[in-house]
């Protein structure tokens, strides 16, 4: 479908149509303290034969890793993992492909009780009382945690460990851009865990990842209990919702709240979406959660039925008592999640999670004994971690690619490191082979 945007006599037209002069009168309810004064930085427009051209190049980029041979072993918050037959299988049915928003439970009594399975999934998952129907993506539900948890302790200040995900952080940043919070970073020791210091008297908001974004798997238990004896607020956030699958959950160690990225869960990498963010808190919280509830409950006969329990967004409460402006829930994707843990198990996604464990660390155990390379942090990981090479990553790379390997992830491209430290993810999808060949053809180049 083309876009054909308004003319200004189509503009004219609605605006007389509701009494108002102007675009400047139509928007002078916001204060212009809050406006964005600037013009915003974007490209300019193309032509459709223009755009056409454009979108043809890059889907010329779209060679499937496998079929070309190819072996990846990228990560920071996007993972190649094995999708069981049965999550496409399902999904794709027609009842889900046009799934939407179930305002009207009567008629949307399967894709309301879809949602209402893969809640009670994630909140199992991550260990608490409470999920909500999915949101935008790790890096918005990380952000809109941050924003659950001032409502919940009005402070003015908040303590984000530097080994949260750095471009979660940016929207962190952003999202909190126009308020009067200050954030201050947590450093990581040796190991690469968060160093907690003697936090300020009062109630103290901090922010977490598991794994952290070095693949380092932090320790929360003491964390959390740093936190609450101030009367703070943990929020645990992950990019690897795999991992709970053979590491305990966030919840069961005392996090407050828990949000995060669920691609893990039987969604693809997509060339980056969508994707699908987790949230989950403790019941006590539940009126605070963003986005939407959906509920089991009985009708008048007393059969079973579910309906939106709670929906805190503007268009359904008064706005001055909404908790977020998040518009949907990504429906399919958390029917993808839903379908794939429901598919596994809870013994299947150790299983996989314990592959992934194997897989990680031995390739940081053989590379590590190849001369000059070196562990950048020295904590237990998951399946990611990060080295330094005796040589800079960029010729690393360049020469990986000559042998079809994505190596991995240069940390300086978010100034996270040295030109010589590189980000490594490995899965299930990768056996011995694939990392005895990543191995030989690293040592050949270092």
């Amino acid at each position: 479908m083309r876009y054909i945007p308004l003319t200004d006599a189509d503009q004219k037209a609605m605006l007389g149509a509701i009494e108002v002069q102007s675009i400047e009168e139509l928007f002078a309810s916001i204060p212009t303290s809050i406006r964005q004064s600037t013009r915003l930085s974007i490209p300019s427009t193309k032509t459709e034969f223009d755009l056409h051209v454009f979108f043809e190049n890059l889907a010329k980029n779209n060679d499937g890793l496998s079929s070309k041979g190819w072996l990846s072993f990228l990560g920071a918050g996007a993972y190649e993992h094995f999708i069981p037959t049965v999550v496409d299988a399902l999904s794709s049915r027609g009842e889900f492909v046009t799934s939407y928003t179930p305002y009207q439970p009567e008629v949307s009594q399967g894709t309301l009780g879809a949602i209402f399975e893969f809640q009670s999934l994630i909140a199992n998952l991550l260990g608490h009382d409470v999920a909500n129907a999915s949101m935008y993506d790790g890096a918005s539900a990380t952000a809109e945690a941050v924003l659950m948890a001032l409502r919940i302790r009005a402070r003015r200040r908040i303590y984000v460990s530097k080994g949260v995900h750095p471009e979660y952080l940016e929207v962190i940043r952003n999202y909190l851009r126009e308020s009067d919070v200050e954030i201050s970073e947590l450093e990581l020791d040796t190991s690469g865990r968060t160093i907690v210091p003697s936090l300020p008297k009062g109630e103290v908001i901090v922010v977490v990842s598991q794994p952290n974004f070095f693949g380092v798997i932090e320790d929360l238990s003491p964390i959390a209990k740093a936190v609450h004896e101030g009367s703070g607020l943990l929020t645990v956030v992950t990019s690897q919702a795999m991992a709970f699958g053979a590491l305990k959950s966030p919840g069961s160690q005392d996090a407050d709240i828990v949000a995060g990225e669920g691609q893990s869960l039987g969604n693809s990498l997509s060339f980056g979406g969508p994707y699908l963010g987790l949230m989950a808190s403790r019941m006590e919280y539940v009126r605070q959660l963003p986005g939407r509830l959906v509920g089991k409950t009985v009708d008048r006969g007393g059969r079973e039925g579910y309906v939106l329990t709670l929906a805190t967004r503007e268009q359904h409460i008064r706005r001055e008592k909404a908790t977020s402006n998040i518009c949907t829930n990504h429906s399919l994707c958390a029917l993808r999640a839903c379908i794939y843990l429901a598919t596994l198990g809870e013994r299947g996604l150790r299983d996989i999670a314990m592959k992934n464990i194997w897989a990680g660390n031995r390739l940081r155990k053989k590379l590590l004994e190849l001369k000059g390379v070196q562990p950048l942090y020295t904590g237990p990981i998951f399946n990611e971690f990060s080295v330094r090479l005796p040589i800079s990553t960029d010729a690393f790379l360049s020469r990986m690619e000559e042998e079809r390997i994505f190596g991995g992830i240069s940390l300086s491209r978010w100034s996270l490191g040295g030109p010589n430290d590189l980000l490594i993810a490995v899965t299930e999808t990768k056996n011995e082979s694939d990392i005895d060949k990543y191995v030989t053809t690293a040592r050949k180049i270092v």
